[in-house]
């Protein structure tokens, strides 16, 4: 595995694999950037799927692989899973005094406005420059899948959409389903993309389905106790319209459950398994 381009966080053993964090200078981003790999130990053999997971607002590389506990089922199943931070990050980088924009708040789109735009092009980041890296530096054999939190659901579904053959599989915990209708997406758009409503739509999972986008197969979970819930993660709007398209989409609604990683710990296992029956073909 050759690491020039890449420098070294963290390695921790875990199950047999590796959980590390690589820090790299992104062409994309105009930043320095960390990402995260768990190396199943399958990997020391041969090549192996990756699965690409996005985390939610304020969120960075550390919370899925201290919080989620995947690192037992991602070594059973021999599945390499990257996660990324959710933003650029530095002193020189734009940012916002509130918690829902700027830094950690990328919401995985490429900013078109000052003063984002230098910065925060995320989505050309995961979608073009990170999954290169991997390629190049890290045992994979080309097999995709991808989920997210929250913010980094909305990024899941809308990169899935965006990307058709791509990915074998999306999933997705309490995802921004509809974001040009929800205040959280409705502040991030405007700031990042302008006021133009038609600019948000390409970023937009729901309105991508309903001009003909499609999906792969897709799991998605929604906590009933979720504070978010119904108001900012539509998720029934999006479950009527994957019904209505006929697409291969589970969604699933959990009593008692809110918007934390216990909610992402309580069900984990499943989306591993879940996407590793699509990645094995």
């Amino acid at each position: 595995m050759s690491t020039s381009e890449l420098s070294r966080q963290e390695r921790h053993h875990s199950f047999d694999g590796w959980q590390e964090v690589w820090q790299h200078a992104s062409s994309v981003l105009n930043c320095r950037m960390n990402f995260s790999v768990y190396l199943p130990p399958q990997a020391a053999e041969g090549p192996v799927p990756v699965l690409y997971w996005l985390s939610g607002l304020t969120c960075n590389e550390q919370n899925l692989i201290t919080k989620a506990g995947f690192q037992r089922y991602a070594a059973e199943l021999g599945i390499m899973v990257v996660t990324m931070d959710t933003s650029p990050r530095g002193q020189d980088i734009a940012d916002d005094t509130s918690w829902d924009l700027g830094q950690g708040a990328g919401f995985y789109l490429n900013a078109t406005q000052q003063p984002w735009a230098q910065h925060y092009r995320m989505y050309d980041y995961l979608v073009h420059e990170l999954p290169q890296l991997i390629t190049k530096h890290f045992p994979t054999n080309g097999r995709q899948a991808i989920a997210g939190h929250s913010m980094g659901g909305h990024g899941a579904l809308m990169i899935a959409a965006k990307n058709p053959g791509r990915f074998t599989s999306v999933s997705a915990f309490a995802p921004i389903v509809a974001p040009s209708q929800v205040p959280w997406g409705q502040k991030a758009f405007t700031a990042y993309l302008g006021e133009s409503r038609q600019d948000w739509q390409q970023w937009d999972t729901q309105h991508l389905i309903e001009q003909g986008s499609t999906l792969p197969p897709a799991l998605i979970d929604q906590g009933l106790d979720d504070p978010f819930y119904p108001h900012q993660l539509t998720t029934p709007l999006l479950e009527t319209l994957c019904q209505a398209k006929g697409l291969d989409v589970h969604f699933r609604y959990h009593a008692g459950y809110d918007h934390s990683y216990y909610f992402i710990s309580s069900f984990i296992e499943e989306h591993i398994r879940f996407h590793a029956s699509a990645l094995s073909g």
